[in-house]
């Protein structure tokens, strides 16, 4: 473990004190904004560059993150077993390194010949393969990098990544294929992941370095569950995430009709696309760095943000106006951020160290699960409904979920205090921020 931090540091945020920490967390930040600036990028591409008008724009740019998706779902058992079994920092730096080839090639292709959409759906796969592995190790290897003490803060830092990419990938994507097409946009994630690689590599894992305790040393390897097993054992945990898993089913169709909405109703190019992707970023990230000091047990605090989101969902639909539309998803923004930092942190305390890998593998597939549903159902449903009316069915649909949480929160098995050792929340950068539960599925 990293050594105790004196009171001088303490003030600093975790991820400038701790340079283990930081220099995966800003691996972390380049993959992830690589792969959502991939996939805002080229869904952009297929509504705005590729589909002719009178083609299935809906469904071509829906299935293409169904297929963004997939992985995360089908190597679930595979994922799980490689993070248990394989050191950590290896696992982060090859998944990484690979994406970058992948893009790389995928770029050489894209400059030398105008590329069938095949080719983009076939880069898909194999990079969100990679992702695949990235997000779930990381979020293991947390309590390798850092302090007890410090967990909840490196893991408000870690979900602040998606907001992070969320609004640098999502601004870039639309505008680098307005200005050079899809070699542009796989040519700069190219250039992330190897840098993330190289990060990745250069950092010494402090737990990883340390020799082991005797006893530790000495006694059986406690063998490994199933994930079936793990969620047997923790069921309210498995009650949550399953409602999260229900939840993606209708906020992840943003990513579907955020497009068909900016070319139907807002008759607009790739820049309005960027800003909406903007907005919901900087919402995201406001609330991951203020979820942790909404008062609540976190299934209160997460039936109420999902009411309000409910809320802010509904406002495309009512109103075609561009800044109204970019207030409705900061506040969105700002419910997905604050619902991830409260539960992820949870999660972090309840669930066992040994059942982590294992873990946040099935929570990742579980909570993907429903976003390559969602993408097909509102993708093929944009071809024959207004995008303000996809957004009213999104909003309609949170309602009783948020009923659901609630209500999950008041079962005899629910949290009524904080794990032991969990330690308060600092003030400032040192707070947690949040990738949703629901933003794993991305």
């Amino acid at each position: 473990m990293t050594p105790t931090s004196t009171p001088a540091t303490r003030r600093l945020p975790v991820v400038l004190r701790n340079r283990a920490f930081g220099a995966v967390w800003a691996a972390q930040v380049l993959t992830q904004a690589a792969g959502r600036m991939f996939q805002v990028g080229v869904v952009w591409w297929l509504v705005g560059h590729a589909i002719a008008a009178d083609g299935d724009r809906g469904l071509a740019s829906g299935a293409f993150l169904a297929v963004s998706t997939l992985p995360a779902v089908a190597l679930a058992p595979l994922v799980a077993n490689v993070i248990a079994r394989c050191p950590h920092r290896t696992v982060l730096g090859a998944s990484s390194a690979l994406a970058g080839l992948v893009a790389a090639a995928t770029a050489g292709w894209t400059y030398l010949a105008p590329p069938p959409t095949l080719v983009a759906y076939g880069a898909a796969l194999l990079l969100a393969g990679c992702q695949a592995l990235f997000d779930p190790c990381l979020t293991t290897s947390v309590p390798e990098l850092v302090d007890d003490a410090d967990i909840e803060a490196a893991t408000g830092f870690e979900l602040a990544t998606q907001s992070l990419a969320g609004l640098a990938g999502g601004l870039l994507g639309p505008l680098v294929v307005d200005a050079w097409d899809l070699t542009g946009i796989v040519s700069g994630c190219a250039g992330a992941y190897l840098v993330a690689a190289a990060l990745v590599f250069l950092t010494r894992f402090p737990r990883n370095a340390a020799a082991p305790e005797p006893a530790t040393a000495s006694a059986d390897p406690a063998p490994r569950r199933t994930l079936r097993q793990i969620l047997k054992d923790h069921p309210f945990i498995r009650r949550v995430l399953l409602c999260f898993a229900a939840v993606n089913l209708f906020t992840t169709a943003l990513y579907v009709v955020m497009p068909l909405y900016t070319r139907a109703v807002l008759h607009a190019q790739g820049s309005t696309v960027a800003a909406l992707e903007a907005a919901l970023g900087i919402g995201t990230l406001l609330g991951s760095f203020t979820g942790a000091r909404l008062p609540g047990s976190p299934t209160a605090v997460g039936g109420a943000c999902l009411g309000l989101m409910a809320a802010a969902l509904a406002t495309p639909g009512l109103l075609a106006d561009r800044a109204a539309i970019v207030g409705a998803l900061i506040v969105a923004g700002w419910c997905v951020g604050a619902i991830g930092v409260r539960f992820v942190a949870l999660f972090q305390r309840l669930v066992p160290a040994a059942d982590k890998p294992g873990f946040f593998a099935m929570m990742q597939a579980l909570l993907g699960a429903t976003f390559p549903l969602s993408s097909l159902l509102f993708g093929a449903l944009g071809d024959h409904l207004s995008p303000r009316t996809l957004c009213i069915l999104q909003a309609v649909g949170l309602v009783p979920l948020a009923v659901a949480l609630w209500w999950t929160g008041r079962r005899a098995d629910a949290p009524r205090a904080p794990a032991a050792g969990t330690a308060p929340v600092a003030s400032g950068a040192d707070a947690p921020a949040g990738t949703l539960p629901l933003e794993e599925a991305r």
